[in-house]
């Protein structure tokens, strides 16, 4: 009857949470102690709770009892599953604190956080650059191993991120998705639409360390700092 009225009699001296049963309570603590007394007999892998050793156990079963009931992709979890749904739902919960941003999966919430934190956790071994996720840092170690795993099936290129696939298979369908509002033009990919944009704001994010212009591509930078080589014969002049 707790679970109904909301009593939760049982609360953690550690931290600020209650439950509704002394069970939950004591399987919250190893959460504080950092006991995990179920282990998995298959492999080395221990848990604090039964409940995520039985869904550590699929892994090996191969067991992936919870179905979609939109598409066939089935999942070893019932979070997992929950999680789905909404890439159909359009639901995104989880509400970044520091901008207007939200995302359907908590995982896509604390990958976003160290945009603002400016935590990179994940380092390569190669290099010494850090990055703010796994997908990120995978993809650049193919820079080093070269590998190029996603093929266009429509030609002989190949790329190391299934992103650029995607983006370069706009180039067959003639797709383009990103669409300017103030006028007709559409492009392929999003950077181009913003590019595009600044033709109709003015703004110049890209600024000459030399002297006060700015410029709204980078293309134009690159050109105008010719100004200031020595090999040029012409002089630059402010507008």
């Amino acid at each position: 009857m707790r679970t109904h009225i909301g009593n939760n009699p049982f609360s953690c001296e550690e931290c600020d949470t209650s439950f509704s049963r002394l069970s939950h309570l004591k399987a919250h603590m190893r959460t504080h102690t950092g006991e995990k007394p179920f282990s998995c007999k298959e492999c080395d892998t221990s848990f604090s709770d039964m409940h995520n050793l039985k869904a550590h156990m699929r892994i090996h079963t191969g067991e992936k009892p919870f179905s979609c009931e939109k598409c066939e992709t089935r999942f070893r979890r019932l979070s997992h599953l929950k999680a789905h749904m909404r890439t159909h739902t359009g639901e995104k919960p989880f509400l970044c604190k520091e901008c207007d941003k939200s995302f359907g999966q908590i995982f896509g919430l604390r990958r976003h956080m160290r945009t603002h934190t400016g935590e990179k956790p994940f380092s390569c071994k190669v290099c010494d650059i850090g990055f703010s996720d796994l997908y990120n840092l995978k993809a650049h170690m193919r820079t080093h191993t070269g590998e190029k795993p996603y093929s266009c099936e429509e030609c002989d290129t190949s790329f190391s991120r299934l992103f650029h696939l995607k983006t370069h298979m706009r180039t067959h369908t003639g797709d383009k998705p990103f669409s300017c509002k103030e006028c007709d033009k559409s492009y392929y990919v999003k950077s181009h639409l913003k590019r595009h944009i600044r033709t109709h704001t003015g703004e110049k994010v890209f600024s000459c360390k030399e002297c006060d212009r700015g410029f709204s591509q980078m293309s134009s930078l690159k050109r105008h700092m010719k100004a200031h080589t020595a090999d040029v014969p012409f002089s630059c002049q402010k507008i």
